[in-house]
This record gives structure tokens, sequence and C-alpha cells, in this order.
């Protein structure tokens, strides 16, 4: 059984709560999931500045050690938080060397 982090929608419209997921790969989104693992609110609440997101560092760890492939979604916002290591992109890779090449001295001449 391939396990898959996702995120599942709640609430009403324009009015949305994700659900941070552990659940089997070929269910439908809103299936019941195996775990739970985080609530991701992206509406600002008054006098507030910036989004909410309570998540289980350890339970999430341990579905990633077990294999569970994270979405593309889920994998942003675990690299936001410092859970997963932030990876280079393939433009940033292309658009950066990785190491200048040295070049060769010039022999003397005798």
């Amino acid at each position: 059984m391939a396990v898959r982090l996702r995120m599942a929608v709640h609430g009403v419209r324009n009015s949305r709560i994700f659900h941070l997921v552990a659940v089997n790969q070929r269910q439908r989104r809103n299936a019941k999931p195996i775990e739970l693992l985080g609530v991701y609110n992206p509406r600002l609440k008054p006098g507030e500045s910036t989004k909410t997101i309570e998540w289980s560092v350890q339970r999430i760890q341990y579905w990633l050690n077990v294999g569970a492939t994270p979405s593309k979604t889920v994998t942003k916002l675990l690299q936001m938080g410092g859970i997963l290591p932030a990876q280079r992109t393939a433009s940033e890779a292309e658009s950066t060397p990785a190491s200048p090449t040295p070049e060769a001295a010039p022999q003397p001449s005798a």
C-alpha cells in the first residue's frame, strides 16, 4: 500500500480549511485518512499577519521515514516549516553554476 501525505479540503465555500493527512494513494482526496497529521488554515484571523499551520512533526517524520511520499503542496509547506530540506528547482540550478572551473595557469616559457 503506497501512502501519500496530502491535503484534504474541509469547511464551506470561501472559508476552506485543509487537513494534512496520511492516506492511501489510490483513494479520493477527502477519503477517510489513515492518520490526521495537521491542520492548515490559509485564512487570516482579525489582527494576525500570518497564516496558521498546526502539525505533529514527530508523526510527519515517522511517515516520511516509513516511505510516504508528500504531494507537491505538502512538500512546499514542509520545506517552509523546516521539516524537509529546501531543494533547488531546475531553473535555479541552470541560472547559477554549481562551482566555477579553475582556469589553467600559464606555462612559463624557457
